[in-house]
């Protein structure tokens, strides 16, 4: 059968609308003799029978291992340069106790950028030499606790947080190790709102600043300088943008050597992923050995020491080990010029994934509790919302017998999905469990309407209500082991 002429142009028409492609689900993710998709050896229809709909579900084996081979990765590229690297786990891309204690047991560290994201990675017992703090507006409080517990170093992100952060480490008799975060130009190539290294933007100073903004660093007793930073984008496909914001780094990095020591660059992150077949991310090994080359390659063109370099990748790591899972509501065929797109609504939307409605961010989907023979339609993955921009996945084929009460699952949601929901239209927030071994447990549970209700001020507490979770559905979002 011909695709359908309502589909983009980068979506083809699948051999098999129920095959899991290769790259964009788990590691751990297989369909069961019965046709049922499992993850980490616990299948679809069991998980939601306990922690019902929508549900994030993290494999655990594919988010440790995905940590500690890119940590390996990249300490065999920059090793064969005679180099040493050091990588920050992302935290704004997914993070819990338990997952932050994950990136530790893999030898990473952390980066947070509030004092929440901090009070999470001290209560997975990190140490906080090991934690890196971002943020483009810091408030004094932040600031001074990043201080109080003595953060391993700090990102300065504008000329006015240099006497404030300055005063915090004084004032806790510390002498703070801090990064200036610089925009080097370069221009990703990747959604508007995803490039963060352009002149035109909130994040960090001009590269002609740096100099400058430095010596007054070096001025401040109780600030001692590592480096300069540069983030420029989020999925970034191909090594070229890093390698040339390195070269430009590098130079500025070499005059700054003049005024004292520079022992450190942070090149960021922003390593993209496969979240569609016609994705084509560029492999870990590939950008890691690019990177070193073009490190070693401008250290030595310019005569300098190979500087020790910070990563901070976070999507790569726990984004393809996540996946969420919703039931179907309502389907609907909608007639356009005559072609006919299909919308399948579920029972989450813009409050557990908001990427789609943000920046147009694409996904895919697969019927979750069987296969079907059915010849493929396309489908549009609408949410429950009162907003029509409320799209999970704006285009995908799934066999055309999709029906009511069927289970969907949408593959690569672990990064940017739980850590943006939200309580639109008085949502609760859904939970997230992780799966191994044919186990199951929550990370984060789900929210109640009772705990929505308990914040409000003007609901007696001695009122009863129904605590039905985000679905309506009276199954419990709280806990348990699934076999």
């Amino acid at each position: 059968m011909p695709p359908n002429p309502l589909a983009p142009a980068w979506l083809a028409l699948p051999p098999d609308a129920n095959a899991l492609a290769p790259g964009l689900w788990p590691a751990n993710a297989s369909r069961t003799a019965l046709g049922e998709l499992e993850i980490g050896g616990v299948s679809a229809s069991a998980l939601v029978a306990e922690f019902g709909t929508p549900l994030y579900v993290v494999d655990e084996a594919d988010a440790r291992s995905r940590a500690s081979e890119l940590l390996r990765v990249f300490e065999t590229e920059f090793a064969r340069i005679g180099g040493e690297v050091h990588v920050y786990y992302a935290g704004k891309a997914f993070l819990s106790i338990e997952i932050a204690r994950w990136m530790l047991d893999a030898g990473l560290n952390i980066d947070v950028c509030t004092t929440g994201e901090l009070a999470v990675a001290l209560a997975a017992g990190a140490d906080p030499a090991r934690l890196g703090y971002h943020g483009n507006n810091k408030s004094l409080a932040e600031i001074d606790e990043a201080a109080r517990v003595r953060i391993g170093s700090l990102v300065i992100d504008s000329e006015i947080e240099i006497a404030r952060v300055a005063a915090a480490a004084a004032r806790h008799g510390v002498v703070l190790n801090v990064r200036l975060r610089v925009n080097s130009g370069v221009h990703a190539s990747t959604h508007e709102f995803l490039a963060t290294s352009h002149e035109d933007q909130k994040f960090g100073v001009v590269l002609g600043d740096a100099a400058r903004l430095v010596a007054l660093i070096r001025a401040e007793k109780s600030l001692r300088f590592i480096g300069l930073h540069c983030h420029i984008g989020s999925q970034i496909f191909g090594a070229d943008g890093f390698a040339e914001s390195a070269s430009r780094l590098l130079a500025v990095h070499a005059d700054l050597l003049d005024g004292g020591p520079v022992p450190e660059l942070n090149l960021g992150g922003g390593f993209g992923i496969a979240y569609t077949n016609a994705d084509t991310p560029t492999p870990i090994g590939e950008l890691a050995a690019r990177l070193a080359d073009i490190v070693s390659a401008e250290c030595t063109r310019r005569g300098i020491p190979i500087p020790t370099v910070a990563f901070e990748p976070g999507r790569v790591i726990i984004g393809p080990a996540g996946a969420t899972l919703y039931e179907v509501g309502t389907t609907k065929p909608v007639d356009v010029s005559g072609d006919t797109r299909l919308y399948v609504s579920v029972d989450g939307g813009m409050s557990d994934n908001v990427r789609p409605a943000l920046y147009g961010a694409d996904y895919s989907v697969r019927l979750a509790n069987r296969v079907s023979s059915a010849d493929p339609v396309l489908v549009r993955l609408a949410g429950k919302h009162c907003e029509s921009g409320d799209i999970v996945v704006s285009a995908d084929y799934l066999p055309g017998d999709v029906a009511p009460g069927d289970l969907v699952a949408v593959p690569a949601t672990g990064a940017y999905c739980w850590s943006l929901a939200n309580n639109y239209n008085y949502l609760g927030r859904a939970p997230v469990v992780a799966v191994s071994g044919g186990q199951a447990r929550v990370l984060v549970r789900g929210e109640t309407i009772a705990d929505l209700l308990a914040r409000d001020a003007g609901w007696g507490h001695d009122q009863r209500v129904d605590t039905t979770n985000n679905s309506g559905s009276t199954t419990a979002h709280d806990g348990g082991t699934t076999r």
